[in-house]
C-alpha cells in the first residue's frame, strides 16, 4: 500500500487488540526503514459510543407513529421498550429532541423525557437489533470523547510512538483541550469533525488541533445528506485559513470493497476534495476490509494526480486561497518563496525545519513546484507526512549557508525533484535549528 501512494497508516482503535495495532506498527516501521522514507502512524481513538441494550428474541420491528421508550433497565427490550444504558443521554434530552438510531435508518423523536427515561414517538421505523448505535443530533452531551478504553488506547498508542492521534466525536474546545493534557507533545491531535455540536465552535477547536478530519459518515447521520458537501467545504476553507492540515473521509470509494473500479461518482468525490483544497484523502473499509485494498488506493492516488495535472487546478487554489492567519516575516519569507519559484520557474522548493512550522508555511501558500522538507527531526518528518505537497527527508542539521544550499540542491537532485542547472528555492530559519523561525529565502542552481 505504501508503494501504492499510502503516506499515512491509520490504526483504528475500535477494532482489534492492542497487540495487533503494535504488530502492524512494527511492520510499518520495517517498511520505513527499508524504503528510507517517513511513513506517518495515526492511532484513531474509538471515543464514547451510544448504543441501545439487547432485545429479547434479538430483533424487534419498529413501527412508524408508535410510541417507544427507552430507560435504564438492563431487562431484554420489546417491540415496546428498549434499555438505553446512557444516563448522560438522558440529562441532555428535552421534548422535540431527535434520536436516530441504526446509523439513522429509524427516528424516534422525544415527547417527555426525565433522568433515567425517554418516551419517544417513532417518526421513521423498521428493523432493529441488538446493541445498534444511537445519536444525538441536536444535544450537546455531558460526555468527555475519552472514555476508559480510549485511556488505555492513548496511553499504549502513545507507547508506540504514533504520529498522529485522532480524536473522535468531539463537541467542543475543551474536549480538544483534555486531550492535550494527557497526550502532553507526544503526538499530534487530529480532530475528527462528526457531531454537528462541533461546527459552532469550529475555529475555537481548529486552533486547538494540529489537524482536523471531516469525518463525512457520522456528520452525515446526524445531519441532512444535503448540509454535508458545503459544510466539507466550509471545514477545508477554515483550515486552510488556519494553515491547519485537513483531510476528508469516509466513504471515498467504498465500491471498491466489491469491484476492483470505483463508481464515476466516487471518482468525482476525490478529485472534489482535491480540487477544493484538502491536504489528504483517508481510505477507511476499502482497505481495512474491502477485497481490492491495493488497487483502492492506487485508484485513489491516480485521481489525485490527475486533478493535480489539470491546469485549473492551481488556478481555482489560488483564486480561493484564504489569507494567512499570521502577519509576521516568516510567513512573508513563506509566501515569497512560493512567488519567487513559480516566477523563476523552479524546479522545487526546500524548506529546512525543525517543527514543521515552516514546512506548514509554505504548504499553506499551495506552491505549484513541490517542497521537499528537510529536517533532522524524524517525528517531525513522520507527523508531516499528512501535509499537502510535502516531501519529507530526515536528514542531518546544518551549521552554515554553504552546507544549507549544498545539502538542498543535492538532495532535490537525489529526490528526483531537479535536474541539473534548474534552480530550487530555498527557506530555512536562522540560527539554523530555531523552531519556528524561517527568515531566509535563496535561489540556488542545481550542480551536476
Amino acid at each position: 500500500m505504501f508503494e501504492a501512494g499510502v503516506d499515512v497508516f491509520r490504526l483504528n482503535f475500535s477494532h482489534g487488540q492492542q497487540e495487533d495495532h503494535r504488530k502492524r506498527r512494527d511492520a510499518i516501521r520495517a517498511h520505513e526503514q527499508k524504503v528510507g522514507r517517513p511513513i506517518g502512524i495515526m492511532a484513531d481513538l474509538q471515543g464514547p459510543k451510544l448504543r441501545v441494550g439487547t432485545f429479547a428474541g434479538g430483533k424487534i420491528k419498529l413501527v412508524a407513529g408508535s410510541g417507544f421508550r427507552l430507560d435504564l433497565d438492563k431487562v431484554p427490550g420489546s417491540a415496546q421498550r428498549a434499555n438505553l444504558p446512557h444516563p448522560e443521554v438522558f440529562a441532555a434530552l428535552s421534548p422535540g429532541i431527535d434520536l436516530l438510531l441504526d446509523d439513522g435508518n429509524i427516528r424516534l423523536r422525544v415527547e417527555k423525557c426525565g433522568k433515567d427515561f425517554a418516551e419517544t414517538q417513532i417518526i421513521a421505523g423498521g428493523d432493529l437489533s441488538d446493541r445498534k448505535g444511537v445519536n444525538v443530533p441536536n444535544a450537546v452531551l455531558p460526555l468527555s470523547p475519552l472514555t476508559p478504553k480510549d485511556h488505555s488506547d492513548l496511553a499504549y498508542a502513545l507507547d508506540m510512538g504514533v504520529d498522529w492521534v485522532a480524536l473522535s466525536f468531539v463537541q467542543r474546545p475543551e474536549d480538544v483541550a483534555e486531550a492535550r493534557k494527557l497526550i502532553a507533545g507526544r503526538a499530534a491531535i487530529m480532530v475528527k469533525l462528526e457531531k454537528p455540536a462541533a461546527i459552532g465552535k469550529l475555529d475555537e477547536i481548529i486552533e486547538l488541533s494540529e489537524a482536523v478530519m471531516v469525518a463525512r459518515g457520522d456528520l452525515g447521520v446526524e445531519m441532512p445528506p444535503e448540509d454535508v458537501p458545503p459544510l466539507q467545504r466550509r471545514i477545508v476553507s477554515a483550515c486552510r485559513l488556519a494553515g491547519k492540515p485537513v483531510v476528508v473521509a469516509t466513504q471515498m470509494l467504498e465500491s471498491m470493497m466489491r469491484t476492483p473500479v470505483p463508481t464515476r461518482a466516487e471518482a468525482s468525490d476525490v478529485a472534489t476534495a482535491i480540487y477544493e483544497g484538502a491536504d489528504a484523502v483517508m481510505l477507511s473499509a476499502e482497505t481495512a476490509s474491502g477485497s481490492y485494498p491495493i488497487e483502492a488506493v492506487a485508484m485513489m492516488d491516480r485521481i489525485i494526480r490527475r486533478v493535480q495535472a489539470d491546469p485549473t487546478y492551481f488556478a481555482a487554489l489560488h483564486a480561493g486561497a484564504a489569507a494567512s492567519s499570521e502577519h509576521n516575516s516568516s510567513d512573508a519569507i513563506s509566501a515569497a518563496a512560493c512567488q519567487v519559484a513559480h516566477t523563476i520557474g523552479a524546479a522545487a522548493i526546500a524548506s529546512y525545519t525543525t517543527s514543521g512550522t515552516t514546512a506548514l508555511r509554505a504548504a499553506r501558500e499551495r506552491p505549484d513546484v513541490p517542497i521537499l522538507t528537510l529536517t533532522s527531526n524524524l517525528q517531525t518528518a513522520r507527523k508531516l507526512a499528512v501535509v499537502w505537497g510535502l516531501h519529507c527527508v530526515h536528514t542531518a542539521d546544518v551549521s552554515n549557508f554553504t552546507d544549507m544550499v549544498k545539502k538542498a540542491t543535492s538532495i532535490a537532485h537525489e529526490e528526483g525533484f531537479a535536474e541539473k542547472d534548474e534552480r530550487v528555492v530555498i527557506t530555512a530559519g536562522v540560527p539554523f535549528g530555531t523552531p519556528g523561525a524561517t527568515n531566509v529565502l535563496r535561489v540556488a542552481w542545481v550542480e551536476g
